[in-house]
């Protein structure tokens, strides 16, 4: 929804003049725009899916639309996916006989949820669509040609919208397929109400020290083609290992940075235009020209800040990565939040004379008379205010201190220097709103001292020799590195640990471990070399990264470096599960195991399918199936090698409790949970397509 929305903020001139054409010319032309494949050979060929193409020319046009003002990196893999995704589901929807007629893609772009209207020109001044207004305008656009904008409204609108339509199409069916037979409705009951009461023999694994049980490849190996699932390789990674060398600025260049603010600070003391020698001394803080409320100073060494007399300073002081004068410029008694309302007689309206300032004025002396003489404050803002977007709350506003730079500055000042009860008009020179406004102030609230504070802030970087110096560093470090073994020892000597990261894909923009820096030249040197290359120096951050490829890991296969932080604590609980078996269960009751194992009878009482957790054990599905397993009433079971331990458990009885719920509760939340995996139902079709992503060759 994020990439759809993108074209939505589009300026509103394409959607006053293209839509209306788009539509009508699928409409006429049953869905313009629709394909079924590529005309493109595979070198212009994002991808395919189930043997449908994805073109570069297609996907570049939308990436084009979708990404402005956007980092294009975040915005490829959202098209991507929804790209795959609207093939997989137009070949369901066409098995289906799904469609959209003209009249239900109509019923969306002018009903209620529309698109549109988020658009100001088919809005009135409450926020209402208007949708005959839409209708008529696209009318009078009918006769137009320009394909390129109707392309870019199919694309952006009548194709996504179209999608929606289908997809809820699609949901309804598989959710009304959901289907929950009275015998499931009786076996629900029946476990829920299910009570079971056992006694146990529990001996953790930790009473088997970590360090004593080793884990090997083969046996991590063994384990994933036992429990394949979850483990399965859908796509080929590639694994290295880095060193970073370190480009933070220096000592010294904090030293120079700060003699960099102290040189300015004579200056800065004694200016009377403190914002244009803060836009000239290039500030990292530029100047606010407003209040904040002494409490909401969170920088370090906010208490002193707020100390200062008008027109003292403090600093230089150390706020993140700046070094930072501070100078009070003044103090006052102000509400942090502040009710109008208002009425306003405009001059102008983006620049363009409306009314001549002595004709507003005298506009402004009648409303200003009717309303002293009583008239009723909502019918004058009704009928006189030039300000549409206010009538709908009867002229009033809420404004909060955080606010004042953001609102013009006569107004601000109107509002939070005055009190409670103010009447005055005011003239406002900006372009939105110039003009004259009558201001009733009806109440302000959270009274205390605010205070204005400009900063002066320079920022400690790294100079050119600490930059160079690292880069040095890094080049050298790889061209001495012509092995895994060189790489290692290069760390050593440099008091370096290599890290590792094993899961490197071909169309990431980022590695985690990076940061979110994109590095995707970086990507495609991994996959354009084998193991055992070394890379040159990549500047991330403040830092240089130098790299080598350990493994390639295809898809489908088994790397044991990957999955061992996944598996290496279950192969070690199973081998830990044998020993405990071995040398602290001997004999067939739970006396017997109490005697070879040092341990107690422990006992839990009530368990439910509810309420399903067991004293020092937690919730262990196998373990709770052997508590409702009539089979091991009166005898103990054999030994279980649980999640956290061994355990042998006796059922002392098995019983149950009235039912909480009735036969339809029980039964919709049983319909619910199938609705809920109807959603799922894409990814299904994902993982059984054939899908080929050729992004990297491309981006």
């Amino acid at each position: 929804m994020s990439v759809i929305q993108r074209i939505r903020d589009k300026g509103t001139w394409i959607i006053f003049a293209v839509i209306a054409i788009a539509l009508i010319a699928f409409i006429l032309q049953d869905g313009m725009g629709r394909r079924g494949g590529s005309i493109f050979g595979n070198s212009n060929t994002v991808g395919t899916v189930n043997g449908t193409s994805i073109s570069k020319e297609d996907f570049d046009q939308k990436l084009t639309m979708y990404s402005r003002g956007q980092d294009k990196s975040t915005i490829i893999p959202q098209l991507w996916n929804m790209e795959v995704e609207k093939i997989l589901m137009e070949s369901e929807y066409q098995k289906l006989g799904l469609q959209v007629s003209g009249k239900e893609l109509s019923d969306v772009l002018f009903g209620p949820q529309s698109p549109l209207s988020r658009e100001q020109q088919f809005v009135d001044e409450n926020g209402q669509f208007k949708a005959e207004e839409a209708r008529q305008a696209f009318a009078q656009l009918k006769k137009s040609k320009n394909t390129e904008q109707i392309q870019g409204v199919i694309q952006g609108y009548i194709e996504p919208t179209q999608q929606q339509i289908l997809s809820k199409k699609y949901q309804a069916l598989t959710q009304n397929a959901a289907y929950v037979p009275s015998w499931l409705v009786e076996k629900q009951k029946a476990d829920n109400s299910a009570i079971s009461n056992i006694s146990y023999v529990f001996v953790p694994y930790t009473t088997i020290s970590d360090s004593t049980v080793n884990v090997s490849d083969n046996e991590i190996e063994a384990y994933v083609k036992k429990h394949p699932s979850g483990f399965e390789k859908e796509e080929e990674t590639r694994a290295i290992s880095y060193i970073n060398v370190d480009a933070k600025p220096s000592a010294t260049d904090s030293l120079n940075a700060l003699n960099q603010v102290m040189s300015y600070q004579s200056e800065f003391e004694t200016t009377a235009d403190v914002k244009s020698f803060i836009a000239k001394s290039g500030s990292e803080i530029p100047f606010l020209d407003g209040y904040v409320m002494k409490s909401g100073l969170k920088m370090p060494k906010a208490d002193s800040i707020k100390a200062l007399a008008d027109g003292k300073t403090f600093g230089p002081y150390l706020d993140a990565s700046n070094y930072t004068l501070a100078r009070m410029l003044g103090k006052r008694v102000l509400p942090d939040s502040v009710k109008v309302r208002h009425i306003l007689v405009k001059t102008q309206d983006k620049r363009q004379l409306v009314l001549a300032d002595s004709v507003a004025k005298k506009r402004m002396d009648s409303v200003e008379a009717l309303l002293k003489g009583g008239a009723d404050f909502n019918s004058i803002v009704q009928k006189y205010s030039d300000d549409d977007g206010s009538k709908k709350t009867k002229g009033e506003y809420d404004f909060t201190l955080q606010q004042f730079t953001g609102i013009s500055k006569e107004f601000a000042e109107a509002i939070f220097y005055g009190k409670t009860g103010d009447k005055k008009v005011v003239k406002v020179e900006n372009d939105q709103y110039a003009g004259f406004h009558y201001i009733e102030v009806l109440n302000q609230k959270a009274i205390g001292e605010a205070v204005k504070v400009a900063y002066l802030a320079k920022p400690i970087s790294a100079s050119n020799e600490t930059t160079n110096a690292a880069t040095t560093a890094a080049l050298q470090f790889a061209s001495t590195a012509k092995s895994k073994k060189d790489f290692d020892d290069n760390a050593k000597k440099l008091n370096l640990t290599p890290l590792v990261f094993t899961e490197v894909k071909e169309n990431d923009f980022t590695i985690p471990s990076f940061g979110q820096a994109p590095v995707r030249n970086f990507i495609r040197w991994v996959y354009e070399n084998k193991v055992g290359a070394v890379s040159e120096p990549t500047e991330v951050g403040d830092k240089y990264v130098v790299a080598i490829i350990t493994n390639i890991g295809k898809k489908g296969s088994i790397n044991v470096a990957e999955v061992r932080p996944r598996v290496e604590a279950f192969v070690r609980n199973e081998k830990k599960a044998k020993q405990i078996i071995e040398s602290k269960f001997k004999g067939n009751s739970l006396e017997n195991f109490v005697a070879s194992s040092g341990t107690t009878i422990q006992k839990a009482d009530s368990l439910s399918f509810a309420n399903p957790s067991i004293p020092n054990i937690g919730y262990d599905v196998k373990v709770l199936g052997a508590a409702f397993n009539k089979d091991n009433s009166g005898k103990a079971t054999e030994p279980i090698a649980a999640s956290s331990g061994v355990i042998s458990l006796k059922v002392e009885s098995l019983g149950a409790k009235p039912s909480m719920q009735d036969d339809e509760s029980i039964r919709q939340g049983l319909l619910q949970g199938q609705k809920n995996a109807a959603y799922r139902g894409s990814e299904a079709l994902r993982k059984a397509a054939t899908i080929k992503d050729n992004r990297s060759k491309f981006y």
